[in-house]
């Protein structure tokens, strides 16, 4: 990533994405991993249980044809696991957090749901009757890691590579909310799976990223729920049965009497001038959200890997502390009514923990440094914290 900034600091003179929206999607990858803290992964659990249970034969795992047919079959896996992640609304409501990024860059690859992983396992479950769980877990790993340096703007063209390869031209086109953009080019590293299938779109004019209707929000709960609430309420809004059905399983833009996958001339035209949604919070508060962001990352790394030693409680309330640390940034970069009363919540709720044991700094001999930070921004937010209770109604 620091690659990439610099990158487009000598080519372009600016970075490659805004600061608010970067948080935001490392803040999505923060909530996603954290459930790992405390369930073991399905992908795996649910592969393992396949191949003891049901595998028609074993594979040799040292052979390099089972190593070339797992890269074949994972690859084949995930194309028709996105693909269906965007043509059936319930999977696309996990799925659209990764898509509701304004920006492209390598950050943009961190923005991850917490459901998805609850349905991509299943695209994969066939390989279980064959491929041993080793070779699976490698090649879904090298699947993932591949795709996440395709997520950048500072790579233009890679010439022949482009016929074969995913890459970030061809990624670039399955972000854009621009009408020739949509539902195209779902590939993890081959794009011969979107050529074979008909969903393959080459980058032809300026891509404009993002949900067709954004969202405009840095709040990491809404921006993982807010199309659950959508679904949900059209659901209990929809007449007749079927049609209830079809609100879950047919594709976003589906409504009664419209195709499968809705009408692509519904889908808001765009006209490259488009801004990104921005924050309005000063500068000052800006360094303010990125100095707690990285303690919160500090705790987070700490958590993961302490997590064998810490007590349940500790573990958490650890959790429970940086799921508040997100949410807090989120509504000042929001600039949301009453994000001081949360911040100072917040503030309060971190010299609580470290008074008992449940959290530390990441450099012992700071603690007494961070004590008086923590209390100083009790202090400030406090203050302002009056100021906001008495202007009104939460928002």
């Amino acid at each position: 990533m620091l690659l990439e900034l610099l990158v487009s600091w000598i080519h372009k003179g600016k970075p490659p994405g805004h600061l608010d929206d970067a948080l935001t999607s490392v803040s999505a990858g923060v909530l996603s991993r954290l459930p790992s803290l405390f369930f073991k992964s399905i992908e795996l659990t649910s592969y393992i249980y396949i191949w003891e249970n049901y595998r028609l034969f074993n594979l040799p795992w040292d052979s390099p044809w089972t190593w070339y047919l797992t890269f074949l079959g994972v690859d084949f896996g995930y194309y028709w696991f996105h693909r269906m992640a965007h043509e059936v609304n319930i999977m696309w409501a996990a799925h659209q957090t990764h898509h509701s990024s304004e920006g492209y860059n390598l950050s943009t690859a961190l923005r991850q749901s917490v459901f998805q992983i609850h349905t991509s396992w299943i695209f994969y479950s066939p390989l279980a009757l064959f491929i041993p769980p080793s070779v699976y877990a490698v090649h879904l790993q090298f699947n993932l890691l591949y795709q996440f340096w395709i997520h950048t703007k500072v790579i233009n063209n890679l010439g022949p590579l482009e016929l074969i390869l995913n890459t970030p031209s061809h990624h670039r086109v399955h972000h854009g909310r621009n009408r020739y953009c949509i539902d195209k080019n779902y590939a993890g590293t081959l794009i011969i799976w979107d050529r074979l299938f008909g969903t393959f779109e080459a980058e032809n004019e300026k891509v404009v990223y993002g949900l067709t209707h954004p969202i405009n929000t840095f709040e990491p709960f809404r921006v993982q729920f807010h199309y659950l609430v959508y679904i949900w309420t059209t659901f209990w809004a929809t007449p007749g049965f079927f049609n209830k059905f079809s609100v879950v399983f047919k594709g976003p833009g589906w409504g009664p009497g419209k195709p499968r996958l809705g009408l692509s001339e519904e889908i808001p035209e765009v006209t490259g001038k488009e801004v990104p949604f921005s924050s309005a919070a000063s500068q000052l508060l800006r360094i303010y959200t990125v100095v707690q962001f990285a303690l919160m990352l500090s705790f987070y790394e700490e958590t993961f890997a302490d997590k064998a030693v810490l007590s349940q409680v500790t573990l958490l309330l650890r959790v429970c502390f940086i799921i508040l640390t997100l949410t807090s940034i989120g509504f000042l970069l929001d600039q949301r009514s009453k994000a001081a009363v949360l911040e100072t919540f917040r503030c309060l709720a971190f010299l609580t923990l470290c008074r008992f044991g449940h959290l530390k700094p990441f450099i012992p001999s700071l603690a007494f440094a961070s004590e008086i930070f923590f209390s100083i921004c009790v202090a400030f937010w406090g203050v302002r914290s009056v100021k906001q209770l008495a202007s009104g109604p939460w928002k």
